[in-house]
């Protein structure tokens, strides 16, 4: 099982929640985190409105498409997503930071812009605003604790998330289905750290714990479940690794929904890079490198390679970009 950390117990024992928190980053990249503060009842309310949505007409879910977005933004049909090339069996909503879009705009600038929200059910746009400022305040806690524990200053990533943080949420349901096992390709994330909330009871997480193995991580009632991405990988030179991950597609006449939250910063910020006191950097791994999947200490860079390959549908039509191979973000 993965490790579990209880964030309510800061006021008691705040050094050994620093250093459960780094551990569990460099052995697993994993975790759950208990004690987060986020309600019982915003919880059910975001997971009541992705199965409203999820419900509707598909011509109503259409309506938002994210084809109808260059900032990779709104609904993607099954199958409208691909990891490593190939389909990922899924339905979702993308939901970014609401913003004007930039006249001109090059490169991952062109990701800035305005939301597709569904009219309906009425309550979406304004409860996953809420879920993003909820979320927001976690993960940068998180962070902060991360620093000290890696021996940096409390806020040393403050500054990349203070103006215009690009975070993304994703609302996705897997159907039940005997096409595929791939309800999601193995893959890492590029940003910084994911929360994820899943339905009780649900299954098909898996996390590659080591070359190979692959563990099921079920969800553990009223916890997140939390990874680091590839960027804090680049901040720590390999101490902190970012994990490959995939979902199993369900079993037919079943279905999972799921709501990770991916905290990024700003498009533009350059991530810091920690210098560790040596006893850690003694450990540190190096940044995996891997040709087809280069990591870049400047989220904008990841965000656009991610995007881009994931929907090569939309990068083709608004951006003029063919990608030869899709991975996930």
């Amino acid at each position: 099982m993965l490790p579990v950390l209880d964030l309510s117990v800061l006021d008691t024992d705040l050094d050994a929640f620093r250093q459960a928190l780094r551990e569990a980053a460099h052995t697993a990249g994993f975790f759950y985190l208990t004690g987060h503060g986020v309600s019982d009842g915003q919880i059910t309310e975001v997971l009541s409105l992705a199965r409203q949505f999820f419900d509707l007409p598909t011509e109503d879910k259409d309506a938002i498409s994210q084809l109808k977005s260059p900032q990779f933004r709104g609904y993607s049909r099954i199958g409208g997503e691909l990891t490593n090339g190939r389909v990922d069996w899924r339905e979702q909503i993308d939901i970014g930071p609401e913003r004007a879009i930039i006249p001109g705009a090059e490169g991952y600038w062109r990701l800035q812009g305005p939301n597709l929200w569904p009219s309906r059910p009425a309550a979406f746009r304004a409860a996953f605003e809420e879920w993003d400022r909820t979320l927001s305040a976690v993960g940068l806690r998180l962070l902060r604790h991360w620093a000290v524990s890696l021996g940096a200053a409390e806020d040393l990533f403050d500054a990349a998330f203070q103006d215009a943080p690009a975070t993304l949420i994703k609302v996705v349901r897997y159907p039940g289905t005997a096409d595929t096992t791939q309800g999601v390709g193995a893959h890492k994330d590029s940003g910084v750290l994911t929360l994820l909330l899943v339905e009780p009871d649900s299954e098909g997480l898996q996390v590659e714990l080591s070359p190979g193995t692959w563990v099921d991580v079920p969800p553990l009632p009223g916890a997140f479940i939390v990874n680091i991405g590839e960027l804090l990988e680049v901040a720590t030179g390999g101490y902190l690794r970012a994990t490959q991950h995939r979902v199993r597609a369900p079993r037919p006449g079943t279905d999972r929904i799921s709501i990770p939250y991916f905290l990024n910063p700003a498009l533009d910020a350059t991530v810091p890079i920690i210098a560790l006191p040596p006893d850690l950097a003694a450990l540190s791994r190096g940044v995996e490198a891997d040709p087809d999947n280069p990591i870049y200490n400047t989220y904008g860079e990841n965000a656009w390679k991610s995007r881009t390959r994931a929907h090569p549908d939309v990068a083709e039509r608004h951006h003029g970009i063919v990608p030869k191979v899709a991975f996930a973000t």
